[in-house]
């Protein structure tokens, strides 16, 4: 591959990266109804894809419905989030013709983990979103750059053929560089860097298990929303991965300076 074929959709991505980054720090900022709206939005989005890759009837209606039964369960009584969000799994589920169990998991992990950022927005703070952010984002571009860079043995080739294991390294320092940068912040101590790195691995392997869902339905991306990006799937499957980890720590009480 040519130099400038290895880069060739680097410019629309960056321009696709930055709008998001402006509309998500706002809402970040702003919290309350906006993210909350927000975080919906793109669950929808993400439930109506997951529907179409599985050939699922309905896709439309089930994309709303994530979106309004996530709003739904930020306000509701927290007895109502596990049976609202597992209901609307099945009923996705009983939508397609085949690989039911799988859209079932899918569509549950993408409900959960899209809940899983609200929560840590409401209970963790401003703070700690904005840390899993910057780690998920960070470990991406360090993979991207070091990856294309540096290339190399892959890591999972039955499962994401461009995913190597210099850009997984270089995607783990550069959430190492995150957790440094933000001990101060957060109240935390070195701790932070190792949690760091473990959140970043676990988005990393978001993105892979997504990668694999593709691969069994056999499309490349789950939608062509997002320029240089693919789907929004495509985008936020290291954010669900890396979320559920930092909600798994943060209710163990091993986010370190983070109240449980």
């Amino acid at each position: 591959m040519s130099a400038s074929a290895q880069w060739s959709d680097l410019r629309t991505r960056v321009i696709s990266a930055i709008l998001m980054a402006l509309v998500g720090a706002f809402a970040v900022w702003q919290g309350g109804l906006l993210f909350v709206e927000v975080v919906s939005l793109i669950c929808g989005l993400m439930v109506w894809e997951t529907a179409r890759m599985f050939q699922a009837k309905l896709a439309i209606a089930l994309g709303l419905a994530a979106a309004a039964v996530l709003t739904a369960v930020h306000f509701l009584p927290g007895f109502f989030v596990a049976p609202l969000l597992l209901g609307l799994a099945v009923v996705a589920a009983g939508q397609a013709e085949k690989d039911r169990p799988l859209l079932f998991l899918v569509t549950t992990w993408v409900l959960f983990g899209a809940f899983a950022l609200l929560l840590l927005r409401n209970s963790a703070g401003t703070a700690w979103i904005v840390w899993l952010v910057c780690v998920v984002v960070a470990s991406d571009v360090a993979g991207y750059f070091a990856g294309r860079s540096l290339g190399g043995p892959k890591f999972w080739p039955s499962i994401s053929p461009k995913k190597t294991w210099s850009g997984t390294v270089a995607g783990w320092l550069g959430a190492a560089f995150v957790g440094a940068a933000f001990i101060g912040t957060l109240g935390a101590n070195a701790g932070l860097i190792f949690v760091s790195i473990i959140v970043g691995f676990a988005g990393q392997m978001g993105d892979i298990a997504q990668s694999a869902v593709k691969r069994r339905q056999g499309v490349k991306d789950s939608s062509d929303l997002i320029p240089g990006h693919g789907g929004v799937f495509d985008r936020f499957d290291a954010m669900l991965g890396a979320g559920a980890m930092t909600i798994l720590l943060w209710a163990l009480g091993l986010l370190p300076g983070a109240a449980s």
